[in-house]
């Protein structure tokens, strides 16, 4: 059966598919709570509390400008001339800002059980002046969720929004967590929660999560033809 997104046993299959234990941490990470593949990464030991069952979540994201080179007035990739002053845009300036949001995140207590013997046997690894839980790479946090993902069958999923096949990645267990959690609670503030949780920026974006998880239309459609036939 072809399917969109992982269910909650396919994460457990995931997580289970995987002994080494720092590998496995990573994964249950990113099911259970649902942060990006970059802010894991950059999760580091004094990010920790396990005496009120929280982690902190770091997201850095740079958002890049183009600006005016006369004035300084913002630019489209489109604009022939600035909106701003006039002039011909020969080459636009570009500007990058840092933005930087943090949010701290309940987790739950065997996810916490897992890290605290994880720090204890010394798996993090200093890096930039501060232990890093996970210590690898982009790329290699790609290898270890992909790996797992082969061992136990589950290679690829569909696009619900354009059909395509897609390999299962660390964001598929990011989206995971967001259709499970709406699936349980797909109520305002329910919503509100996991726009909490996931860190967007606009509930619009985690909309988008109740669309695939609800079954409104199938529910609704049903019941049109339902009543008609009991006329």
């Amino acid at each position: 059966m072809t399917r969109a997104y992982l269910e909650v046993s396919d994460m457990k299959r995931l997580e289970a598919a995987e002994s080494c234990l720092r590998d496995r941490l990573l994964i249950r990470i990113l099911c259970r709570v649902g942060c990006r593949i970059s802010e894991a990464l950059n999760l580091g030991v004094e990010d920790l509390d396990f005496s009120h069952s929280t982690v902190t979540i770091a997201h850095l994201k740079v958002r890049t400008r183009l600006l005016c080179s006369h004035c300084r007035t913002r630019l489209g990739k489109s604009h022939s001339f600035c909106p701003g002053c006039g002039a011909k845009v020969e080459r636009a300036v570009v500007e990058e800002r840092e933005h930087r949001r943090v949010r701290t995140l309940p987790a739950d207590t065997e996810t916490l059980e897992m890290l605290r013997e994880y720090v204890e046997r010394g798996g993090p690894v200093v890096r930039g002046g501060r232990q890093s839980i996970f210590g690898i790479t982009r790329h290699r946090a790609w290898q270890i969720v992909r790996g797992c993902a082969q061992r136990t069958g589950v290679v690829s999923l569909v696009n619900p929004e354009t059909g395509k096949t897609r390999a299962v990645s660390p964001h598929r267990l990011r989206d995971a967590f967001a259709v499970m959690a709406v699936k349980k609670n797909d109520s305002t503030d329910g919503i509100r929660m996991l726009q909490e949780q996931l860190g967007h920026a606009s509930i619009v974006t985690t909309m988008r999560y109740r669309k695939v998880a609800g079954q409104e239309l199938e529910a609704w459609y049903r019941k049109l033809w339902e009543e008609r036939n009991g006329d």
